[in-house]
């Protein structure tokens, strides 16, 4: 493997149901707004196609490390509420999909993460510092549990309040 391609595999266990966190992680416009340690901003750009295929979301992201990466998500594709299929292009190109299972009370979510970094710092630098980018990249992904339960748990309140107000 080139030293600037990296794969990454992520397991979480959410207390959440899992229709819930496909609607949160489908929505990457709103990446900011619940996991804002990692993304700094993004621009939805629909396809204008009803499965939303094609659908595109430019980004801005960081990690623990002095750098911010600017990439775009393509939907590739949606199998609601398990799968969750984006391709990457800019300063990394690659695919990511996630998958979430029912488990009980919880709901397990893996992060299959597969790309080449394209960004020049990164490009260069990665046969030497490679571990160090993998650590950034974990250190991105721990904040996103915790965030993604508070935000689960903040939608799930919301329904709730709905309900009882109705």
């Amino acid at each position: 493997m080139p030293a600037n391609e990296y794969q990454f595999l992520t397991e979480w266990e959410v207390a959440a149901p899992r229709q819930v966190l496909y609607e949160i992680l489908q929505e990457g416009k709103d990446y900011p707004q619940w996991w804002p340690d990692v993304y700094l901003a993004a621009n939805s750009i629909p396809a204008g196609r009803a499965d939303r295929i094609g659908d595109r979301v430019e980004l801005l992201t960081k990690g623990w490390l002095p750098y911010k990466l600017r990439w775009t998500a393509i939907s590739e594709r949606y199998e609601a509420p398990r799968l969750i299929e984006i391709r990457a292009e800019g300063d990394f190109v690659g695919r990511g999909v996630w998958r979430l299972e029912e488990a009980g009370a919880t709901t397990h979510i893996t992060f299959d993460w597969r790309l080449r970094a394209d960004k020049p710092l990164l490009r260069w630098l990665s046969p030497l510092l490679k571990p160090i980018f993998e650590w950034n990249h974990h250190w991105a992904m721990s904040t996103g549990l915790p965030r993604l339960q508070l935000e689960a748990q903040r939608r799930l309140q919301q329904q709730a309040h709905a309900k009882t107000s109705a």
